[in-house]
C-alpha cells in the first residue's frame, strides 16, 4: 500500500489482477512517422494483451514514455479516479497524470505508432530504447536511456537499499 495524503493506493490488490512483471530491454528504430515495431520478446509475453491495445503517456519523472497494456492502464485509472475531485492537488494531478494519454494499436506489421508530441516530449528521433518496468515498458530515446542508467548505477546500492532494504520477504500464499 502506498499512502498519498489522505488516500491509500492497493497496489497489492492491483496487481493480483494485473499481468505478471514484464522483462527485458530492446533496442528499436523509429521511422519518420514515429511508428516503432513492438519487440518480439514483448509480443510473446503480452499474447493475451495485443488484442485490447495500450496506451502510451508521458513518464511522470523521467523525459521518456510508458505503454501500458489497456487492462493495466484500466485497474490503475480507478484508483487514481478514487481520488477526491474537491481537493486541488488531486484535481490538478489527474490533470497532469492523463496529459498526453493516446490509446495505440499494433498495426498489420506489429508496430506502435506513437503522436509526434509524445516522441518530441521524449526526444525520441531514430534510436529508441524499450525497456520493461514492472507492468508497463519504457520508451526511451537511446542516448537518453544509457544516460540515465549510467549516471544512476553508481546510485542504485544506496537506493536499494532504501526503497528495498526494509522490506521482509513473505512467504508464498
Amino acid at each position: 500500500m502506498v499512502k498519498s495524503g489522505k488516500f491509500v493506493f492497493n497496489f497489492t490488490a492491483q496487481s493480483k489482477k494485473s499481468m505478471n512483471s514484464l522483462f527485458g530491454v530492446y533496442e528499436c528504430n523509429a521511422d519518420a512517422k514515429g511508428r516503432v515495431m513492438l519487440p518480439v520478446a514483448f509480443k510473446k509475453q503480452l499474447t493475451k494483451e495485443l488484442k485490447a491495445g495500450f496506451v502510451v503517456k508521458r513518464s511522470i519523472f523521467s523525459k521518456s514514455l510508458e505503454l501500458f497494456p489497456m487492462a493495466t492502464w484500466n485497474e490503475m485509472t480507478k484508483e487514481v479516479n478514487k481520488l477526491n475531485k474537491f481537493v486541488k492537488k488531486n484535481v490538478e494531478f489527474i490533470r497532469m497524470f492523463n496529459y498526453g494519454v493516446v490509446p495505440v494499436e499494433l498495426d498489420s506489421t506489429g508496430r506502435l505508432l506513437i503522436p509526434k508530441d509524445l516522441t518530441t516530449f521524449a526526444g525520441i528521433s531514430k534510436n529508441v530504447t524499450m525497456a520493461a518496468a514492472g507492468d508497463k515498458i519504457e520508451i526511451w530515446d537511446t542516448k537518453a536511456y544509457e544516460k540515465f542508467i549510467n549516471e544512476n548505477t553508481v546510485n542504485f546500492e544506496k537506493l536499494a537499499e532504501d526503497v528495498m532494504g526494509g522490506i521482509n520477504p513473505s512467504p508464498e500464499e
